[in-house]
This record gives structure tokens, sequence and C-alpha cells, in this order.
């Protein structure tokens, strides 16, 4: 998409800042992966947690009282 662009600017630099381009186009690309790492999926491992209580509470009730602890 930006390739032509970023050629060109790169081509008008001088050999150390380009370099310098480079380095920083490095942290870049490792902040990225390191966003896409922590972007992981939810777990559900919580699921059934309160079985036990279904039958003396309903989910409404116990919103209500989540709210009530906060």
């Amino acid at each position: 998409m930006y390739e032509k662009e970023i050629e060109v600017k790169m081509q008008e630099l001088p050999e150390d800042l380009r370099r310098d381009v480079l380095d920083y186009m490095e942290i870049l690309s490792r902040k990225y992966k390191g966003r896409v790492a922590k972007a992981k999926k939810f777990k559900f491992d919580w699921e059934g947690g309160l079985s036990e209580i279904r039958e003396k509470f309903t989910s409404v009730e116990l919103q209500h009282k989540a709210l009530d602890w906060r």
C-alpha cells in the first residue's frame, strides 16, 4: 500500500538515518506482535462453576447480588 512512498522517502535519507528507520520499524513490529500475542481468546473454564446453586437463585438474582458485593 505505502511501499512505493516508503521506498522514495528511504532513498532521500542519508545512510545512517536509513538504519534508524529500519530500527524503528523493527521496534514497531515487535510491539505489534506483542499486542497480538496478548489478545488471547476468552476462556470459559469458569462455566458451570455455580451449578450447585442453580436451584436456589436465578441469574438476575445473582447479578443483583454481585452488584451488592461491589
